[in-house]
């Protein structure tokens, strides 16, 4: 039996009719009888098509204020019989039912609905049952049935239609298929979630994606999975790669601690802010922030919480970077930024992130509730003699900020809100505290008076002991350790101050 089809009947319901028209028009050239209801129904009709309502091959009229239309014998019976099944098509000439060898049908706006804020009474009335079920039976019997299951695939099916004069091909209606339960998967998905509050599981469907030029490296492949306009204006510049995503991601969720601040500039390299300031212009926030570490800086991603202006701008200029990302640009700003041709610039917009970190770890996932906790002045534990300045502890909950969002083991060093130097992805605290007083020290700066913040809490008093003798005079951290009060007697004995948080934030 010939695997090519020829459409000679159709279903279409949708609750989306933008760009049905022509479809509806050249299905009626071809001559093929078209079945509908409600509103479709009353649409077809409105452009003066004959079309035939689905009541009169069920004998029965929508019922429970519209929850049940199709949900019947001789309708699915149309899209589900096997043409090449003798038992098929007898029954289908006993029962009087129509062979339908087309389904249009989109799904009724759940996460739309969800987004809105709606009622829970709206959003359930919003879960599609005769849509879902007429999908997924056409998919099923995609050797018989064509499936469009989108509006967005309205385009490519009417250009089907218009080469093949209504003919289809067994690929073409299997990978129509292919598309419908990807469709109908991703609705079940956002359904289970909405309803889901105390089990353990993991579903998550993502139907928008982008392929990259590769991965981290040239020989892999790589994918974004997320929908980047939401997030993003881009405004100029080469496409997005997997680092620069990776960095873009790490940028973000720093400066999302500070947002309505005073102008803070960050410069972001290997997801770790190798450079941080805030200041009283955006121009000063950024030069501060590339005095931290102007080497690293080279090739990296630049973020800023204020509008960059023209004098930012030609500071900007000056750096090779690959990303500049803020919440707008002065026209100014633009023209001269634009200067570099690879150059990427996004306009960040308000969007909120996910809830949860997720990875492959293994032969499965690893998930996480993000770390949303922010150390605050009120969180604060003061374990030693001397109490911090009010200065002091500014610059303690700056540093705290910016460790957060560095790879562990870190310990960060800042004063009048800069970032000093960091250590940063270290397989011991005391290598990190090290590496970040020969970066401080390489790029000129003087610790005396500097804060430092550390990650996690201090197995021993080593590190405060060599903090001290580089010169910094507060300490923050999350203590924990079973000898806590060794780096609190050292502390006492040296005239630190030091607080504790409470909260670890390790980042692996």
């Amino acid at each position: 039996m010939s695997t090519s089809k020829t459409i000679k009947s159709a279903l279409i319901s949708v609750f989306h009719k933008d760009g049905l028209e022509p479809i509806v028009q050249k299905l009626n050239k071809l001559n093929v009888t078209i079945y509908s209801t409600g509103g479709t129904e009353k649409f077809i009709k409105e452009l003066g098509i004959d079309v035939i309502p689905v009541e009169d091959i069920t004998s029965y009229p929508s019922i429970l204020g519209g929850r049940v239309k199709t949900l019947h014998p001789k309708v699915f019976g149309g899209i589900l019989n096997r043409q090449d099944h003798k038992g098929d098509v007898a029954e289908m000439k006993e029962y009087n039912i129509p062979q339908l060898d087309l389904v249009i049908v989109d799904l009724y706006p759940f996460e739309k609905t969800v987004a809105s804020g709606a009622s829970e009474e709206e959003i359930v009335e919003k879960i599609d049952i005769g849509g879902i079920s007429l999908i997924r039976a056409s998919a099923k019997n995609f050797k018989d049935t064509f499936t469009v299951s989108s509006m967005e695939q309205y385009d490519d099916f009417l250009e089907i239609l218009s080469e093949g004069k209504g003919e289809t091909s067994m690929k073409q209606r299997k990978k129509f298929a292919s598309k419908s339960f990807n469709i109908s998967s991703h609705y079940d998905t956002a359904i289970f979630n909405y309803f889901n509050e105390d089990e353990v599981v993991f579903k998550a469907s993502e139907t928008t994606s982008k392929v990259l030029r590769y991965g981290e490296n040239p020989h892999q492949k790589g994918y974004f999975f997320g929908d980047l306009n939401a997030m993003f204006d881009k405004l100029h510049g080469k496409e997005l790669s997997y680092n620069n995503l990776l960095d873009i991601d790490a940028a973000v969720n720093l400066m999302n601690e500070f947002i309505g601040e005073d102008p803070t500039f960050a410069v972001l390299k290997h997801n770790n802010a190798c450079g941080f300031a805030q200041r009283n212009s955006t121009k000063q926030a950024y030069l501060d922030a590339l005095a931290g570490d102007p080497v690293s800086a080279f090739g990296g991603v630049l973020i800023s919480n204020r509008e960059i202006d023209a004098e930012t701008a030609a500071e900007i200029h000056q750096l090779f970077c690959e990303v500049v990302i803020a919440p707008s640009y002065s026209d100014e700003a633009l023209k001269t930024l634009k200067g570099k041709k690879n150059r990427v610039l996004l306009i960040q917009k308000s969007t909120e992130l996910p809830i949860q970190n997720v990875r492959t770890a293994l032969n499965g996932l690893l998930v996480q509730d993000k770390d949303s906790k922010t150390d605050t002045l009120e969180g604060l534990t003061y374990v030693t003699s001397k109490k911090p300045s009010e200065a002091e502890l500014k610059d303690l909950l700056f540093a705290s900020k910016i460790c957060k969002h560095t790879k562990s083991n870190t310990i960060v060093f800042t004063k009048n809100n800069q970032l000093l130097a960091s250590g940063t992805g270290q397989t011991s605290r005391v290598d990190a505290l090290n590496q970040a007083i020969e970066k401080a020290k390489n790029f000129g700066f003087d610790l005396n008076g500097a804060v430092m913040a550390s990650d996690a809490f201090f197995p021993f008093p080593d590190c405060v002991e060599i903090a001290d003798k580089a010169g910094i005079k507060s300490v923050i951290q999350p203590g924990g350790s079973i000898k806590d009060q060794l780096s609190i007697d050292y502390c006492n004995a040296n005239n630190l101050s030091m607080v504790m948080t409470g909260t670890r934030h390790f980042k692996h």
